[in-house]
């Protein structure tokens, strides 16, 4: 299988040596977004909810670089930096989901490049049906 790099200027570019996204067949790997506005590069300021309105949509630009969307995403990872902020993710993180819900894991951990509240990843699977 052809390994594809998914890149898009409609999402923040990538601030090391990785890409915004990886298709394998009909799978999608995307790297980690952190709320940062794809123009200005710069961090989006506000709380949980406002920072995963702005991840989710990075990670939809990147999804929709690559002719997909949030449809396809079978699983993703939520990486907190205070799980106190859990209900108000979760809340946002509803309004861009519709069922059948992605598989999730939510992580808390000590930190998150430049100062983030939350980074989220995920795997979609595009096409037809197994």
């Amino acid at each position: 299988m052809v390994k594809e790099e998914i890149r898009t200027e409609k999402a923040p570019k990538a601030i090391g040596p990785y890409s915004q996204g990886v298709r394998i067949g009909r799978f999608l790997f995307l790297s980690g977004q952190i709320p940062v506005e794809p123009l200005s590069g710069e961090l989006v300021e506000g709380d949980v909810g406002v920072q995963t309105r702005q991840v989710l949509k990075n990670l939809q630009s990147v999804l929709e670089g690559s002719g997909a969307s949030l449809r396809d995403v079978v699983k993703t990872t939520v990486f907190l930096k205070d799980l106190a902020a859990f209900s108000e993710m979760n809340a946002v993180y509803g309004e861009f989901f519709t069922k059948p819900y992605p598989a999730r894991a939510t992580v808390g951990v000590a930190g998150l490049p430049k100062g983030a509240a939350v980074e989220i990843d995920a795997i979609a699977v595009v096409g037809d049906d197994i």
